[in-house]
């Protein structure tokens, strides 16, 4: 067994068991591998050990990654989007976690009706309220609603968070509960399931997936 499979096999056991103290079904959580500042060997042992879902932060590493790899690795885009790299994005990532504002939703639904695709995207929601972070503010993510489920080619399908840096897990699970919450408001409100919940990284994500994490993004736990 390489190194890479006994820190996956370590990742798992921790999902497995948080799945358990919650109640959840098992494998119920999604994991995705983050490969930020890793070359596509690094990503090529990974996708041998069994990892098929990778998430990437910047644009350019995405773009080069998914070009060296085999196609049949799902890519999500999990750092931020500016618009002017939404053309190049849309092709190869099969589901963007960091449509920040209403403008860059627009901008993706527009470029994808040009391109033939339907994207599924998630809504970054700043719930902390951290001035460093990107994301909606929850008041205005419930102004703009509306208009963000009623996109033509892009679908919401959840919505992505990031908690403060702590040393202590438990510091973030207000965060992880509180987008768990609202998540739920705006689906009673609109009448829309949101069922995906991108939370939780590799110093927080037991307790993300206690809270309700549906997909979690962990780098550092995996690539050591």
């Amino acid at each position: 067994m390489s190194a890479f499979s006994d820190h996956l096999e370590t990742v798992q056991d921790r999902i497995s068991r948080a799945e358990l103290r919650a109640g959840r079904a098992p494998q119920s959580t999604q994991l995705v591998a983050v490969t930020k500042g890793h070359p596509p060997e690094r990503v090529r042992e990974a996708i041998e050990a069994g990892l098929t879902v990778f998430g990437e932060n910047r644009v350019q590493e995405l773009l080069a990654k998914s070009a060296a790899l085999p196609s049949s690795v799902s890519w999500h885009l999990i750092g931020h989007l500016q618009s002017n790299k939404i053309r190049k994005v849309l092709p190869v990532c099969s589901l963007i976690h960091s449509v920040d504002s209403v403008e860059l939703a627009q901008d993706v639904d527009r470029i994808a009706a040009e391109l033939g695709l339907f994207p599924q995207i998630l809504l970054q929601v700043n719930v902390s309220g951290e001035p460093s972070k990107f994301g909606f503010k929850p008041d205005s993510l419930i102004s703009n609603l509306s208009t963000l489920l009623e996109l033509k080619r892009a679908s919401v399908i959840g919505m992505m968070t990031m908690a403060p840096l702590s040393e202590n897990p438990e510091s973030a699970r207000p965060v992880f509960r509180n987008l768990r919450g609202f998540r739920d408001r705006c689906e009673a409100e609109s009448g829309t399931p949101l069922p995906v919940l991108s939370m939780g990284m590799t110093g927080d994500f037991e307790v993300a997936i206690e809270e309700g994490a549906t997909h979690v993004r962990i780098g550092s736990a995996l690539f050591v």
